[in-house]
């Protein structure tokens, strides 16, 4: 295929490149300023290799887009989908600007420039790499919306440009009012535990009164933090395992129900330590651990969960295989 075709869309990588790294200049403040949110730091090595890693499958996407008989959305489906990507490049140009001017106008980062700069950067590169696909001189029209030979090379960048969203520094109104959820779902879980044990607890909001003091389930404590390392862990897994959709959703699943389940059993371990031994055993270095305890058994399941997923495909592509030979010696008879 001609690379002249496809110059346009090589620089609109990596215009999008620039943008990412202006994301990442800002969003490490954060970083290296919010230990939970230190496992950013991983999102450009993870974004990088992934990228690099499906790099001959993009290619192999761009040559069959460039292929005579290509097929692409006519009408009014492929009206609407240059339209939509159309949008998203001047509402993210927009937005990535107006986060620029909100970054430049403080003093100290704050989380809602970080957001709309992300955001902005995100729709913007969607928008503008799906624009400079290079097409065929004969195209052929595609039965439907996954079909189309752009979408195909589109599709490999959704964990590379989607993945800045999870290493973004969330809004105050929707962290907190996700922490706030997940401490009312923590304290319910502990009190209802301790109930069914029979032992002496009262909750007076996400407070827990102990016999031996009062332990109190702080936002660190909601599994915020955890859970959106989970989901960063779960997509990368994702990304580098898989090509079809189910199992990227079903690990994306599994990160939310391991993160959820295993910040339950840890707040629950606290709060018994405490119980025994005074809310003061749970402080420092306890506290931490159990929280990287968290991270580390989702991280475990995840991977175990690959590697289940991986075997039941094997097994489905070792019966078709089966199934094949089978009618084909019947056909032979």
């Amino acid at each position: 295929m001609s690379t002249h075709a496809r110059l346009p869309w090589y620089l609109a990588l990596g215009f999008c490149g620039c943008l990412l790294v202006f994301v990442a200049i800002d969003q490490s403040y954060w970083w290296s300023t919010d230990p939970e949110y230190s496992f950013g730091f991983l999102a450009p090595l993870f974004c990088s290799y992934i990228v690099w890693a499906r790099w001959p499958r993009i290619r192999l996407s761009l040559d069959a887009a460039q292929a005579p008989g290509a097929p692409k959305l006519f009408g009014i489906p492929g009206l609407f989908l240059s339209s939509c990507a159309f949008a998203l490049l001047v509402f993210g140009g927009l937005a990535f600007v107006l986060g620029s001017l909100m970054r430049a106008d403080s003093v100290v980062a704050i989380p809602a420039a970080t957001f709309t700069l992300t955001v902005g950067a995100i729709l913007t590169s969607f928008g503008l790499l799906f624009l400079c696909i290079p097409g065929p001189s004969v195209t052929s029209a595609a039965s439907g919306l996954v079909k189309d030979s752009r979408i195909a090379v589109l599709s490999h960048f959704i964990f590379p440009l989607g993945i800045w969203l999870l290493s973004a520094r969330l809004l105050h109104a929707v962290e907190d009012g996700v922490s706030l959820f997940l401490q009312g779902k923590v304290v319910a879980f502990v009190s209802m535990i301790f109930d069914l044990a029979g032992a002496t607890l009262i909750r007076e909001g996400n407070v827990l009164l102990l016999p031996t003091g009062r332990v109190g389930v702080a936002e660190a404590c909601s599994g915020i933090r955890s859970l959106t390392g989970c989901l960063f862990c779960g997509a990368f897994l994702g990304a580098l395992f898989f090509r079809r959709l189910t199992p990227k959703v079903l690990l994306l699943l599994a990160a939310f129900l391991l993160a959820f389940l295993t910040n339950l059993l840890r707040n629950l371990f606290l709060t018994f330590l405490a119980y025994r031994h005074g809310p003061a055993a749970i402080h420092g270095s306890v506290h931490d651990i159990t929280g990287y305890a968290v991270l580390g058994l989702t991280t475990v399941g995840l991977l175990l969960l690959v590697s289940l997923l991986k075997r039941i495909g094997e097994i489905r592509i070792g019966f078709g295989k089966s199934a094949v030979h089978f009618r084909g010696s019947l056909n032979r008879r």
